[in-house]
């Protein structure tokens, strides 16, 4: 995964994010081990839905988990996945293809 420094993506209150399989990270944050399995998740989940796919089904549950309590993005069978096994380095050697649908 390529890995690009910089202070304008991602927006504030987030410390990194994955688009199309490079991570944007702003200058200062450490990249721990866990935070980059979390993101390498997100690679695995964008491979299998394509991505198209992945970016439509991520807003849309977005969307829908905007109308329900809690926090909408934390909700999202997609992060969901990827905070619960970040901190599992061997995670991504065993996971099952479209695994987040546990999570939904």
């Amino acid at each position: 995964m390529k890995i690009v420094r910089t202070k304008y993506i991602p927006v504030r209150g987030f410390s990194a994010i994955n688009l199309l399989g490079v991570l944007f990270v702003h200058p200062g944050v450490y990249l721990s081990q866990e935070l980059i399995n979390h993101e390498r998740i997100h690679t695995a989940q964008l491979l299998e839905m394509g991505i198209i796919g992945f970016y439509v089904w991520y807003v849309a549950e977005w969307l829908v988990r905007l109308l329900q309590r809690g926090n909408a993005y934390r909700q999202i069978s997609f992060e969901r996945e990827a905070y619960e096994n970040q901190r599992d380095l061997d995670y991504l050697k065993g996971r099952r293809h479209y695994a987040w649908r546990h999570y939904l």
